[in-house]
């Protein structure tokens, strides 16, 4: 995800209306999760537009192309997509649907150093994170400002532990999920990435590994995948191509179907299963190629199925 992710997550609130549904038996894909059985979703900005002008018809049609699990990009004055944490949990299980993980960016600001605690804020979020029965509580982001201090990096890194320990008074981990910056930017000369992984615990903070986003900044996933066993058991499956613009890290790259780009998605998903335990596989596609988004959900959806993960 990049900037323009960010922006949609603050600024874009949405009505939905959820009427004319007959609620069924919650899904199988619940018990599943719960059993630590891995899963293939979709992160929703992949249909962002969709997601905007019609999000009902959207997670219908999702689900009616074989999908169980979405990962949510909105959290908006407590609400996803327009939507309570109630309200859209019903949503959800109204079309077979379940959401294990959603992002939410955890700022400086969502921590009160003189009370030693999290705003009410951050802990309306966990809370409602857990009414939707999410397993990962993952942050999509890192403030800028702390991308050159050492001192305030490693605060954050303690924060980021307090959110693991607050998410796991309700089943719950803390997770992190990278874009280009941690790869091109470094403190002291360490890769900013490297330091957010050897300063969480890994019990407590896992990381959501984006095989896309860093391709355009020289991050190569079985790199980190070889090098820190175990902490990747959430992967967003990307494959990048070169771009006729900027791309979606700034860095001349975008993403493309499933197995038509640059990168070996099927590769690096065998293998972080093999040696991290991964169990969440969330594809995402942010730049469609002439498609639009929905064929692309579908056809990479049907190529996953076929990698043998699940």
């Amino acid at each position: 995800m990049k900037n323009s992710r960010r922006s949609f997550l603050k600024n874009s609130t949405m009505a939905m209306m959820a009427a004319g549904f007959v609620p069924k038996v919650l899904s199988a894909a619940v018990s599943d999760i719960a059993k630590g059985k891995s899963i293939i979703g979709i992160q929703l900005y992949s249909v962002r537009e969709d997601m905007f002008k019609k999000p009902f018809e959207t997670l219908k049609a999702l689900s009616e192309m074989g999908y169980q699990y979405v990962e949510h990009a909105n959290y908006v004055n407590r609400k996803f997509y327009g939507y309570t944490a109630t309200e859209f949990k019903k949503v959800l299980v109204d079309l077979g649907l379940s959401m294990p993980s959603g992002h939410t960016e955890l700022k400086a600001i969502h921590f009160d150093k003189s009370k030693n605690d999290f705003t009410d804020a951050w802990k309306y979020t966990v809370d409602d994170a857990a009414e939707l029965g999410q397993t990962f509580v993952i942050s999509p982001g890192l403030d800028e400002n702390l991308r050159h201090s050492y001192d305030g990096l490693m605060h954050l890194m303690e924060v980021f532990n307090k959110s693991g320990e607050l998410c796991k008074k309700q089943g719950m981990q803390y997770g992190y999920h990278n874009h280009e910056f941690e790869f091109t930017e470094k403190i002291n000369g360490t890769p900013i990435y490297e330091l957010i992984i050897k300063n969480t615990n890994p019990d407590l903070v896992i990381q959501q590994l984006d095989f896309g986003n860093m391709y355009g900044s020289g991050g190569r996933a079985k790199e980190w995948i070889d090098k820190f066993h175990g902490r990747f058991p959430s992967l967003h499956i990307k494959d990048e191509i070169k771009s006729a613009g900027k791309g979606e890290m700034n860095d001349g790259y975008e993403s493309t179907i499933l197995g038509d780009g640059l990168i070996d998605p099927k590769m690096l998903c065998v293998l972080a299963k093999k040696v991290s335990g991964a169990k969440h596989f969330i594809i995402e596609q942010e730049s469609y190629q002439a498609r639009t988004p929905l064929e692309c959900a579908k056809i990479n959806l049907a190529r996953v199925k076929t990698w043998g993960l699940v």
